[in-house]
């Protein structure tokens, strides 16, 4: 576990992203067309279960508290740096979308397909900086708890994206199409189309 002066940082990285993540909220289009109720109740679940296993150190399972990484200065610093990177990768990829954001699975009124900035390297640029950020967490913490933590983020993350590709796919059918064949979801610079420029499956 990160001593306190040493999870100070970590701290304050997360929580001036939240603040930024809160203010820009107020500033967005009116929703068009929300996700159901159940699909926002599985990802709200699991990300409950991802604060609670970074929070709480004594876990009802001692396995969780066992370290698979030794504490180590490089970790910290690795996972410091993977952090302060996700993070603004997130941040970068809210700015770009604009009024468009929304925290739940939206269509907004005049709802644009945006390929800008981070766009340009995978669809779901957010979800890739929170993952990049969390994962700098489980290098810097070393415990199974943090691992899990990464596991079931990842896991909010896939079926949160699947209902937005439906989403999108619905409302910009043939755009969203040749997006899908150039871009990959989530990891930059990995193959995920056709040659002949029709949507992977």
């Amino acid at each position: 576990m990160l001593r306190s002066y040493y999870g100070a940082p970590f701290a304050v990285l997360w929580l001036a992203w939240l603040g930024y993540w809160i203010a820009a909220a107020r500033h967005v289009k009116a929703t068009r067309r929300r996700e159901p109720i159940a699909t926002r109740i599985v990802h709200v679940a699991l990300m409950a279960l991802v604060g609670l296993l970074l929070a709480v150190r004594r876990q009802p399972f001692h396995w969780l508290s066992e370290r698979f990484i030794a504490p180590a200065m490089a970790a910290y610093w690795t996972g410091l740096i993977l952090v302060t990177a996700g993070l603004a990768f997130a941040v970068w990829a809210r700015i770009c979308l604009g009024r468009n954001w929304s925290g739940l699975v939206t269509v907004k009124r005049e709802h644009e397909l945006i390929r800008t900035g981070p766009y340009r390297f995978v669809r779901h640029p957010i979800y890739t900086g929170l993952l990049l950020a969390m994962l700098g967490m489980v290098i810097a913490i070393g415990e199974w708890r943090a691992l899990l933590a990464f596991a079931l983020m990842a896991v909010a993350f896939l079926f949160k994206l699947k209902v937005e590709e439906r989403f999108m796919s619905e409302s910009f059918p043939d755009e969203y199409a040749r997006y899908r064949a150039e871009v990959p979801a989530l990891i930059p610079f990995t193959i995920c189309g056709r040659r002949d420029g029709r949507a992977a499956t």
